[in-house]
């Protein structure tokens, strides 16, 4: 609809001054049958004339596009964001000051929108603080457990986890809501497990020692079935002094969700992102090498708390002044720190069975290709980069930046983790989970809708998807 209106309003000046030289030219063309002789003063008359109202039409359109078209797609995009992407910031309405009365009235609606969605909000947070304290009460204390507790669901994907998990099976790939069990268990014993629970309809639970999905370790585990649902539960023993760094995870809402066969008809809510950056000792992708990988993980519609990669790489190389003025890491913050083959197979194990997202994909993108031989892995994930779906809403002619984005969103960024892998990974993920329903309003519902949206912006950056 944004070029429908632009080339609408085109066309609609294009056919002003088409049908003003056709008046001219069959004005001319009726004199000179009455005067035959002043041809050629007609023709050159005509010609003036023509040229003219074309310049005319072609100044009046412009300033058409430009205060009428560009500030209406403009103006559509900051409603967007405030019906759909959770801005509450007053509405900038400079942009159709040529519009009469739109920009105040709009303005004054949005305000007093905002006024009964902050009132609404406070006495929701007011009702459920102390029902989140107990929550969060409950899971530290579950965390604590020294046994460690994972639930799956019936497509055999994990919906809740603890921290327990991350000692008894973190080794085997990293732990990931949404990801499947068999990754971790080994399948077919798993399997032989569930089977022989279900033979027995007076049992309530099954110990059985698992074998991990790598074959380099047995879990003693209970297995029981889910209270709700048709899934199981997982019980894994684990030594009594042993405590992981990470929080009760969990999303019951997976058990809602499918994920479609063919990644282009999946719905973008029902999509498990990966949201990463990479800092590096400079911009030549053919020379230079990464010496900071940060991601985060990005499910329904929300950043996930403690699903986090962050690690230094020792790039094998000196990391030049002017590199460091900008991310703050110096030689001494990555010496022992992994090679970017050990930190980038830690990161490909990380965004498995996930759509990766940057802003600017192209080059972070590149420089983890570099390394898919030495890796003898291919980071052929499906992509999406957030400048591109920041243009699909709100047009090329703005500004992409990060910060921009972030701006226009109403997006607080840490200026302390800024042009960190991490920090900048956080700052997109944000970006991106404010633009998801804005997608959705616009009516790009798939990821093949997301990719057909950002193809059509290709002379801004490249899609990556195959």
């Amino acid at each position: 609809m944004r070029n429908n209106l632009r080339l609408r309003i085109l066309l609609f000046f294009a056919l002003i001054g088409a049908g003003n030289i056709a008046a001219i030219a069959a004005g001319a063309l009726l004199a000179s049958r009455r005067a035959p002789d002043a041809l050629p003063a007609l023709t050159v008359a005509g010609l003036v004339a023509g040229f003219g109202t074309i310049l005319i039409t072609a100044l009046i359109w412009l300033l058409f596009d430009e205060h009428v078209a560009r500030a209406i797609n403009r103006f559509a995009a900051a409603l967007r964001a405030r019906a759909h992407g959770g801005v509450t910031t007053d509405l900038d309405v400079t942009c159709v000051s040529h519009l009469g009365d739109l920009g105040p009235a709009s303005g004054a609606l949005c305000r007093e929108l905002a006024e009964m969605h902050a009132s609404f909000e406070s006495r929701v947070s007011s009702a459920t603080s102390k029902m989140e304290e107990e929550n969060a009460h409950l899971a530290a204390l579950l965390s604590e457990i020294p046994v460690a507790v994972m639930l799956v669901d019936e497509a055999h994907r994990i919906i809740l986890y603890d921290r327990q998990c991350v000692h008894a099976l973190g080794q085997v790939a990293s732990l990931g809501l949404g990801r499947s069990v068999f990754d971790y268990l080994d399948r077919d014993a798993l399997k032989r497990a569930m089977a022989d629970l279900a033979a027995d309809a007076g049992r309530h639970f099954i110990d059985v020692d698992l074998a991990t999905a790598d074959g380099q370790d047995t879990v003693s585990t209970r297995l029981r079935p889910a209270l709700q649902g048709g899934g199981f539960m997982l019980s894994m023993e684990i030594e009594d002094d042993i405590m992981a760094e990470r929080p009760l995870v969990f999303d019951f809402s997976l058990t809602d969700r499918a994920m479609d066969q063919h990644i282009a008809q999946t719905p973008l809510s029902a999509l498990s992102y990966v949201v990463f950056d990479t800092e590096t000792t400079g911009l030549d992708i053919a020379r230079d090498e990464i010496v900071q990988v940060g991601a985060v993980r990005v499910l329904s519609n929300r950043i996930v708390r403690g699903e986090t990669c962050d690690t230094f790489v020792n790039p094998g190389r000196p990391i030049p002044g002017d590199s460091s003025r900008i991310h703050g890491i110096t030689d001494e913050m990555v010496d022992g720190a992994p090679d970017p083959v050990t930190a980038l197979r830690q990161f490909h194990g990380f965004a498995q069975d996930a759509v990766l997202v940057a802003h600017n994909a192209p080059f972070d993108l590149a420089f983890l290709k570099r390394h898919e031989a030495g890796l003898g892995l291919a980071f052929d994930h499906p992509v999406l980069d957030t400048v591109l779906l920041s243009a699909v809403i709100f047009g090329e002619a703005e500004t992409h930046t990060l910060d921009a984005i972030a701006d226009r969103l109403d997006i607080h960024i840490d200026g302390s983790a800024r042009h960190t892998a991490l920090g900048d990974a956080i700052a997109t993920a944000q970006v991106l989970v404010r633009l998801l329903p804005m997608l959705e309003a616009h009516g790009i519902h798939t990821f093949g809708d997301a990719t057909t949206a950002m193809r059509r912006h290709a002379r801004l950056l490249p899609d990556l998807n195959r």
